[in-house]
């Protein structure tokens, strides 16, 4: 065996390595909080699955079962990292996305991914980003809302919100429209990272005043 094969090899061991320290790291987590769901809801089945997205990581997501009916949401494995090392608060963070969809008698299983291209545009435009703008706009009656959707170089497609009554510095935000709809396909409500972002800017430039 040459040196060049030695250092590959060595390379090789390497990754392998850090791959396995990965997949513990992600069962460990995964673990845990499938634990704390069975503490914060004694009274239903929980089952969870592990998944990964490629642009966003490791992905759970988590089923209720109790009585014919479920419902299910997801998480990124890297905000449930940072919520529950340093929110103290991270189990009300993590069960108040079920709360909100237990109080409605149907089911709620995660909605099935778009199968074409074509699908994804026509959830995003029909479903997804009329959602959001409306819901921006609602959650800020008295400021008029401005709603686009931008290319950016690095983020592809995205949607960008700002105050029109904010002229210059840091007057919009936006977020990619993959995001957006990863969210919507884990359950999530799309339009919270947006509306969250826009409270920033609103505060930043006193238009509560």
């Amino acid at each position: 065996m040459t040196e060049k094969d030695i250092d590959t090899q060595a390379e090789v061991d390497n990754e392998q390595e850090q791959e396995r320290e990965q997949a513990q790291l992600i069962m460990t987590w995964f673990q845990h909080i499938q634990e704390v769901m069975k503490e914060q809801f004694p009274e239903y089945e929980v089952e969870g699955q592990i998944g990964n997205n490629p642009t966003y990581g490791p992905m759970f997501a988590f089923t209720l079962k109790k009585d014919e009916k479920s419902t299910s949401c997801g998480f990124f494995l890297n905000e449930i990292m940072r919520n529950f090392q340093t929110n103290p608060n991270a189990g009300l963070w993590l069960t108040s996305f079920f709360v909100d969809l237990l109080r409605s008698p149907e089911n709620h299983p995660l909605p099935n991914p778009p199968q074409s291209e074509d699908e994804a545009k026509e959830l995003l435009d029909k479903q997804i980003v009329p959602y959001c703008a409306s819901t921006l706009r609602e959650e800020f009656p008295d400021q008029k809302i401005y709603v686009d959707l931008e290319l950016h170089e690095e983020h592809g497609p995205v949607l960008e919100a700002g105050f029109v009554a904010v002229e210059d510095g840091n007057n919009t935000c936006a977020l990619p429209l993959q995001y957006l709809m990863t969210l919507y396909l884990l359950n999530r409500d799309p339009a919270e990272p947006i509306i969250q972002a826009m409270y920033r800017l609103y505060e930043e430039n006193n238009l509560g005043q």
